[in-house]
């Protein structure tokens, strides 16, 4: 299956995408070059057939076909400690933050198992290796950014640190969604924080960034920064 699965993905190849692809991803020579509406098609199409044959024989020497298998596992239907043994196995394969974060986009079931989620992600967002530590993040900005758990997020932002730039840049990006959606309670984090410079200064630009904060705001925003 995962031969014929690598000739479909082939066949959908556009060298401009690829070329456009490889820019957003840096570092990473296996991409194909398919647009991310045709392999949504292609995992959706799995995902109704034995998707857990492919997941079991599927390759991972092109950037795609990891990405396949992340939104596959998005798509399927199945009870959550079978989805989640199959992220646990898709984790380590993740080596960009497309990847890492098109895996967390696919994982709705999230929305009806908040509590299962929560404590499943708590190992990873100690974890030492960069996209761990990142799809743990990207985890809470996209599902956890509420009410209920908006004072635990930002102690979990707090306390994640990592020398890796795409989990500072993870950590930026939730604060700023905390402080779209909890003005004051991140402006009280943002006032006492043990964040690192770079990513203090890069939350600071990304809240100044989004086009839900008013100029006034932004102007007291830009002067905290730190020198």
């Amino acid at each position: 299956m995962s031969n014929k699965v690598r000739e479909q993905i082939f066949q959908l190849a556009d060298e401009e995408y690829k070329q456009f692809q490889s820019k957003l991803c840096p570092g990473n020579e296996n991409i194909v070059g398919v647009r991310v509406p045709k392999l949504r098609k292609l995992a959706k199409q799995i995902a109704k057939e034995d998707w857990r044959e492919y997941m079991k024989t599927a390759e991972n020497e092109y950037y795609e076909e990891v990405m396949l298998q992340c939104m596959v596992i998005g798509y399927v239907k199945a009870d959550i400690e079978e989805i989640l043994s199959y992220v646990t196995k898709l984790i380590p394969k993740i080596d960009n933050w497309a990847v890492c974060d098109g895996l967390c986009s696919g994982l709705k079931l999230t929305k009806k198992n908040k509590i299962h989620v929560w404590e499943y992600l708590q190992p990873y967002l100690l974890s030492k290796q960069e996209f761990e530590m990142r799809f743990g993040i990207v985890m809470l900005l996209t599902y956890y950014i509420e009410e209920a758990y908006i004072d635990k997020v930002l102690k979990l932002l707090n306390r994640a640190k990592h020398d890796g730039y795409y989990v500072k840049m993870a950590v930026a990006w939730a604060i700023s969604i905390c402080y779209v959606k909890f003005p004051e309670k991140t402006m009280e984090y943002l006032k006492n924080n043990t964040l690192d410079d770079f990513t203090y200064n890069k939350s600071l630009q990304k809240i100044i960034e989004s086009l839900r904060v008013d100029k006034e705001t932004k102007m007291l925003i830009r002067s905290m920064k730190r020198k």
